[in-house]
C-alpha cells in the first residue's frame, strides 16, 4: 500500500465526517461454553472523525450506548445490562478516543483509549481503509473496518459460571470489530 497522504487518497477531504448507523456497525464476539462464540452488537453509537491536512492525524472518538447491546436473546441482553457485565446504570456508555493512527503496509492501526466501566485502558485497531466517494445523494462518505481483542477482565467484566462439563461459560477475550461509514458534513 502506498503511504496514505492527502495526494494518494482519492477525494481526501480534511473535515469532521459523522457515522452513518444505517450503514455502520459494531459488533461483538466472546467464547461461550468453550465450545462456540456469541455474538452481539450494539444498535445505538456515535462516532466523530476528524481529518486533518495529513490523513494520518485523523483524531476519531466513538461513544456506545450500552443499553443498546443486542445478542439477539433478550435474557441474555438484560443480563449485560447488570452489574456482572455493563453496569449500565453506573457506566450507561463505552467510549473511545484515539491518539494515534499509524500504517503498516497494508494495515491501518488506530492507537487509542477504551473507556468502559469507568475503566480506561489503551487499545489498538487494526484494519483497512476503504476510500472516499460521492454517493447517489451528492454527498461525500468514506468507508472502513478494524478490529481489536480486549480482554474483559481488564475492564472489570469479570462475571463466570462453570459448566458441568468442565470450564467456563465464558472466554475472557472479547473481539470487537467496527465496519464504520462517514459522511462529511457541511
Amino acid at each position: 500500500m502506498t503511504t496514505l497522504s492527502a495526494d494518494t487518497i482519492p477525494g481526501y477531504v480534511a473535515g469532521t465526517w459523522k457515522i452513518d448507523p444505517t450503514h455502520s456497525e459494531i459488533t461483538f464476539s466472546v467464547r461461550h461454553l468453550a465450545i462456540s462464540k456469541v455474538k452481539g452488537s450494539f444498535e445505538t453509537f456515535d462516532v466523530t472523525v476528524e481529518t486533518g491536512e495529513n490523513p494520518l492525524d485523523t483524531k476519531l472518538t466513538a461513544s456506545i450506548d450500552v443499553a443498546s447491546v443486542n445478542t439477539r436473546q433478550k435474557d441474555r441482553d438484560n443480563h449485560l445490562r447488570t452489574g456482572d457485565f455493563f453496569a449500565i446504570g453506573e457506566h450507561p456508555t463505552i467510549e473511545f478516543v484515539s491518539n494515534a493512527v499509524r500504517q503498516d503496509g497494508d494495515v491501518l492501526h488506530i492507537d487509542g483509549d477504551l473507556t468502559m466501566r469507568g475503566v480506561t485502558k489503551p487499545v489498538t485497531f487494526s484494519g483497512e481503509f476503504g476510500g472516499i466517494i460521492v454517493n447517489g445523494y451528492g454527498q461525500t462518505v468514506a468507508g472502513a473496518s478494524f478490529a481489536t481483542k480486549i480482554n474483559r477482565h481488564d475492564f472489570g467484566v469479570s462475571w463466570n459460571a462453570a459448566v458441568e462439563a468442565g470450564g467456563l461459560t465464558l472466554g475472557d477475550t472479547v473481539s470487537i470489530s467496527i465496519d464504520a461509514q462517514v459522511a462529511l458534513q457541511a
